[in-house]
C-alpha cells in the first residue's frame, strides 16, 4: 500500500507520538519533518501578524492604530510651547500627611516643608501655629492655593516654589505678606497680589506669564523676578516706585522700552532677550548694575548715559567696538566674552582711566583667540588696575 501523502497526512500526528514509543519517534525522524501548523486561508491585512502567535486572551501582541485615526492635537508636534493641560492623565493621588506636622513646636515661627508630595495645604491644619512668620513648601504636589486664612495675622513670608498652581488665589487676607515666592509653577497670569501692597519681594520665575500687569499698588515692592517666562514687552512697571531690582531673562522682550519712571532700579538682568539697542536706558540713568548677555547687541554707544553703572555684563553679543562706555568712569566689572573685539588700542583708551576697575572678561573675542599666548600680558600691560581677567586673578592684595 502506497504511503499517504502530505495531504492524507492527519495534523495531529505529530502530536500523537509519544515519548515511551522510541521506534516511532525513530521512523518519523527518518522518513517525515515536523511541521508547523497550517495557517489560516484567510488573508491578512497589512501589520498583523500569526494567528497562531497569540496569549490566552487571544492577543499578538501588537498594538495597531487605525489608518484613519487623526491626532487631536498636531500643533503639538510644531510648537515647542505645546502644554495640554486639559487632557492630562492623572496620576496616582498619595493624601496628604495630616500628621505631618504633629512635632513642630506650637510656638514656631518658621515651617520648611519640602519635597513631601503635600497635596493639600488645609490638611496641614496650619491654623495651630499662632507666631507662624515664614512657610516655605516648596518641591511639593500643591495645586490650589488656601487653607491660609488662618495665619493670616502673622505670616510675612510664603513659599510655594515648584508646585503645581495654575492659578493665583487664595491670598486675599495674607496683608502682612513681604515675600511671595511662586516660581516653578503653571501660572500663566498675575493676578489678586496688588491688594498685598506690604509686599518688598515678588517671586514668578519660569511660569507662563506672557504680560506684565496687576501690579498697581505695590509701591513697597523692591525686588520682582520675572525670568523664563513668555514676556515680549516691559510694560505697566512706572507705578512700582520703590523698585531696586528686575530680573527678566529668558523671555522674548524685543525692546528696552517701558522703564521710565523706574527711578530707583539699580540692578536690571535682562539676559538672552532680543534688546538690540541700548539707547533707552536712558531713562534710568541711576542704574548700577546691567546684565544683558545673549542679545542682538552689536553697538554700546546707547550706554553713555548711565554714569554710574558699576558692572556691565555683555557677554555673547555682536559688540564690535567699546565706544560708548568712556562716560562709566564707576565701572568696577566688564563683563564682554565672546564678542568681535579686536582693537587693544581702544581697550586702552576706553578702560585704561577707570580707576576701580577690577574685572574684565574678554575670552572668546579676537583679542584673546589671535594672539592666546600674549593675550593676558597685554591685558596686563594695558590694565594694571585689574586684578581679575577672565575666571584667572592676576594678583590678591
Amino acid at each position: 500500500m502506497p504511503a499517504p501523502t502530505e495531504e492524507e497526512t492527519p495534523q495531529t500526528q505529530p502530536q500523537q507520538t509519544q515519548p515511551s514509543q522510541p521506534s516511532q519517534q525513530s521512523q518519523q525522524s527518518q522518513g517525515h519533518h515536523i511541521e508547523l501548523p497550517a495557517e489560516s486561508e484567510t488573508p491578512k491585512h497589512e501589520g498583523e501578524g500569526s494567528t497562531e502567535l497569540k496569549d490566552h486572551k487571544g492577543w499578538d501582541g501588537k498594538a495597531r492604530v487605525s489608518k484613519s485615526a487623526t491626532l487631536k492635537n498636531p500643533e503639538a508636534l510644531s510648537d515647542p510651547e505645546y502644554s495640554d493641560e486639559d487632557n492630562v492623565v492623572p496620576g496616582e493621588q498619595i493624601e496628604a500627611d495630616e500628621d505631618l506636622l504633629d512635632e513642630e513646636d506650637p510656638e514656631t515661627d518658621e515651617i520648611i516643608c519640602t519635597h513631601a508630595r503635600i497635596r493639600s495645604i488645609p490638611a496641614l491644619r496650619l491654623e495651630r501655629f499662632k507666631n507662624l512668620q515664614r512657610l516655605c513648601l516648596r518641591q511639593n504636589l500643591i495645586q490650589e492655593i488656601e487653607g491660609l486664612d488662618g495665619i493670616a495675622d502673622t505670616i510675612q513670608e510664603l513659599d510655594l516654589y515648584d508646585n503645581l498652581i495654575s492659578h493665583v488665589r487664595g491670598l486675599d487676607k495674607l496683608v502682612n505678606l513681604t515675600s511671595l515666592d511662586l516660581s516653578f509653577n503653571k501660572i500663566k497670569h498675575i493676578k489678586h497680589v496688588n491688594h498685598l501692597t506690604n509686599l518688598t519681594d515678588l517671586f514668578f520665575v519660569a511660569n507662563k506669564i506672557s504680560k506684565i500687569e496687576n501690579l498697581e499698588g505695590l509701591t513697597k515692592l523692591r525686588n520682582l523676578e520675572l525670568g523664563s517666562n513668555r514676556i515680549r514687552e516691559l510694560q505697566n512697571l512706572s507705578h512700582l516706585t520703590a523698585l531696586e531690582e528686575l530680573w527678566v531673562a529668558k523671555n522674548k522682550i524685543t525692546s528696552l522700552n517701558g522703564l521710565a519712571g523706574l527711578n530707583n532700579l539699580r540692578l536690571l538682568s535682562i539676559q538672552s532677550n532680543r534688546i538690540r539697542d541700548l539707547s533707552p536706558l536712558k531713562d534710568i540713568p541711576q542704574l548700577e548694575e546691567l546684565y544683558i548677555s545673549h542679545n542682538g547687541i552689536e553697538s554700546l554707544e546707547g550706554i553713555s548715559h548711565n554714569t554710574r553703572l558699576r558692572v556691565l555684563e555683555v557677554s555673547s553679543n555682536r559688540i564690535t567696538s567699546l565706544k560708548g562706555i568712556g562716560p562709566l568712569k564707576q565701572l568696577e566689572e566688564f563683563w564682554a566674552s565672546y564678542n568681535q573685539l579686536g582693537d587693544w588700542t581702544e581697550v586702552e583708551r576706553e578702560l585704561a582711566d577707570k580707576e576701580n576697575l577690577t574685572t574684565v572678561y574678554f575670552e572668546g573675542n579676537p583679542l584673546q583667540t589671535r594672539q592666546p599666548a600674549l593675550y593676558r600680558n597685554k591685558v596686563r600691560l594695558l590694565l594694571p588696575q585689574v586684578r581679575q581677567i577672565d575666571a584667572t586673578m592676576t594678583r590678591v592684595d
